[in-house]
């Protein structure tokens, strides 16, 4: 994921995701305790299962706040490139909580339907209702105050812990379907709705493990940012072609490498000048590119 905004420089993001995760710690501390004392009081066994996958992602969070705190370091011996893909790491512990969790849900869904919805059918009382009205909205805005803050520094880390925050989300509507029907006298329906719960969580689980994987083995960037990179090495003065450019994502950071075209001409200084203009361009331009390396080629004619 390339940053939306900026530039936010690796100290300014690291600041940004730790304050976005210790409030993230702090909301689901307090939700998973309101969960748990209302599962409690109104007798709801799904208010009390949802209110330990809240407090589970206490521990989601904090596997973020490792991995940013560890990719944020400076580049040392025996890690000249820097430590960025250690957020890739957290992101794919990250994915295989939330596959684990969504499978769960689903599991248990299934195995309650296939039991022909035997067991505790003692109906909850109000209180879980509004319990998982409240945990949907709570969850549902950590989900986007987290997405947010993902976006604009480029953390494939926080943007998993988002997608938990929307898997809780997702896990509450459970409860409040469950809930509802089991006040109705259809306790079944909250299977239902797990199992289809289930299948979100899964895919988000999925696609989060893929582009952590993918930035793990040197993948280049789409193809709307190779072209927009190429515009701005072509505008800049003393560019006649470009013969080269290649990019590949390092955690969430850009390395690239280009072959740029000059009049064959000119003095060493003189083609030096040009590669440090497009090095510092396609820097300026592109806030997560960690390092622009340009090769010069001499051409004979401009108008080639």
């Amino acid at each position: 994921m390339v940053s939306e905004k900026g530039p936010y420089t690796p100290e300014e993001g690291k600041k940004l995701a730790m304050k976005v995760s210790w409030v993230s710690v702090a909301v689901n501390l307090i939700l998973s305790l309101f969960k748990l004392l209302a599962g409690l009081l109104a007798h709801s066994g799904a208010m009390i299962s949802d209110s330990i996958h809240s407090a589970s992602d206490v521990f989601s969070t904090f596997i973020v706040m490792i991995g940013v705190q560890i990719s944020s370091r400076q580049a040392d011996k025996n890690h000249q490139y820097g430590h960025e893909r250690f957020e890739c790491v957290a992101s794919v512990t990250l994915a295989i909580i939330l596959l684990e969790t969504g499978l769960l849900i689903g599991w248990n869904g299934l195995k309650t339907i296939f039991s022909g919805g035997r067991g505790d059918l003692t109906a909850p009382g109000v209180l879980a209702l509004a319990a998982a009205v409240v945990s949907i909205l709570v969850k549902e805005w950590m989900y986007w105050y987290t997405r947010a803050a993902a976006r604009k520094i480029g953390s494939d880390a926080l943007m998993a812990d988002a997608w938990h925050h929307r898997s809780d989300s997702l896990s509450s509507i459970g409860a409040l379907v469950g809930i509802a029907f089991s006040m109705a006298g259809f306790p079944v329906m909250d299977s239902v709705a797990s199992v289809v719960i289930c299948v979100f969580i899964a895919k988000a689980a999925i696609d989060i493990f893929r582009d952590a994987v993918n930035k793990m083995v040197d993948q280049s960037c789409d193809e709307e940012t190779l072209e927009r990179m190429t515009q701005v090495i072509l505008q800049q003065e003393g560019v006649l072609g470009l013969d080269l450019l290649q990019t590949r994502l390092f955690g969430t950071r850009i390395y690239v490498d280009a072959e740029i075209s000059a009049h064959e001409d000119l003095s060493l200084r003189q083609a030096h000048a040009i590669a440090e203009q497009v090095h510092e361009a396609i820097e300026e331009a592109f806030p997560m590119v960690k390092h622009c390396m340009v090769h010069v080629n001499p051409r004979e004619d401009e108008k080639e």
